[in-house]
């Protein structure tokens, strides 16, 4: 056989791909801005109107990370309908997973029952859960998978410095889940994604593990953030990024039923809606009033919670917008299963 003439064969996917279940788990425990105000020299109407959120969810001894994204991907399993062993793939959108190797993911596809999927992290902060939605839609249907499952999962209570009156009313736990297989019609529309690492500093952890195993005091590498230059960038350069995803996706804001953004801060929500023009029949997802920001879970859980009071419904078209460390983001619209 002449050199360079070999053919190799190629994988046929499904024609579209879809959301077919979606699941989440919020901790058991509810703190109020009452257990918060203290210790930053604060009160509950200087973080209400800040930030619009009330009281969030922490993670008790109990409810660990994998605990937590198992349980919220059983509920979207049978929510779909899709046995665990139908999983090809399991991707989780993490930072909280201390342990450097092995990924989260292997350890959940186990706890599941699934038959030898693949399994993996994916660390991009607040967009994590957008990046690995991308990533399943075009696993199905490139046929390098039938069905994924996408985790996003958090437990920033332990990143958190409470004295840090910056950061220690924002972040909270838990984790949200959606199972990603084929469909006759287009449910997943085109990703729009990238980062902004010129502005890598505006959150971040505060030390390297390296800085922290040589000091002379154990300390957790909290997160901080510069909020004034992370609410700037965030309310008007998301804003183009979600009117980019719904002309990828061939849709003008006036089709949209459903916006859906990274649950940061109330004020980012209202911004980015003010400067897409949507309309006022558009419902908006307002999950961390009650929930606070939870990073790579916050998409999924304010999905659950627009479902679950009757905000959404299935066959809704809703457009995804997440952004954070990195400055990392993702948008795509989605029909909701």
């Amino acid at each position: 056989m002449a050199a360079g003439s070999t053919t190799l064969n190629t994988s046929v996917g499904a024609p579209h791909a879809r959301l077919l279940g979606l699941g989440a788990y919020r901790p058991s425990r509810v703190v109020p801005n009452s257990e918060i105000v203290e210790k930053i020299d604060s009160s509950d109407e200087w973080i209400r109107q800040r930030s619009g959120i009330e009281e969030r969810r922490w993670a008790t001894d109990d409810e660990s990370l994998r605990m937590m994204s198992v349980a919220a991907a059983r509920q979207a399993l049978e929510r779909s309908g899709v046995d665990p062993r139908q999983i090809d793939c399991v991707v989780v959108a993490t930072v909280s997973h201390f342990m450097q190797t092995p990924a989260l993911a292997t350890l959940v596809a186990h706890d599941l029952g699934t038959d030898q999927a693949a399994a993996f992290d994916v660390s991009a902060a607040c967009a994590g859960f957008c990046h690995g939605i991308a990533l399943a839609s075009d696993m199905v249907r490139g046929g390098s998978a039938r069905h994924v499952l996408v985790v996003g999962a958090e437990r920033l209570s332990e990143q958190t410095d409470p004295t840090d009156r910056g950061t220690a009313f924002i972040f909270a736990d838990g984790a949200g889940a959606a199972v990603v297989g084929p469909g006759d019609e287009p449910g997943i529309g085109p990703v729009v994604w990238g980062s902004d690492g010129e502005q890598y500093d505006l959150i971040r952890s505060r030390d390297d593990w390296r800085d922290v195993l040589s000091a002379e005091s154990p300390r957790m590498p909290h997160l901080v953030m510069q909020g004034n230059a992370v609410f700037r960038w965030a309310s008007f350069q998301m804003a183009k990024t979600g009117l980019q995803a719904l002309d990828r996706a061939g849709i003008g804001v006036e089709d949209l039923d459903c916006f859906v953004p990274h649950q940061a801060n109330n004020r980012i929500t209202d911004a980015m809606a003010r400067a897409m023009k949507l309309p006022e029949s558009v419902a908006v997802a307002r999950d961390i009033i009650h929930q606070g920001n939870t990073s790579a879970a916050s998409i999924p859980l304010a999905l659950d919670r627009m479902v679950s009071e009757g905000q959404a419904r299935s066959g809704d078209t809703a457009l995804l917008i997440a952004f954070g460390a990195g400055l990392a983001y993702a948008a795509q619209v989605v029909v909701l299963p």
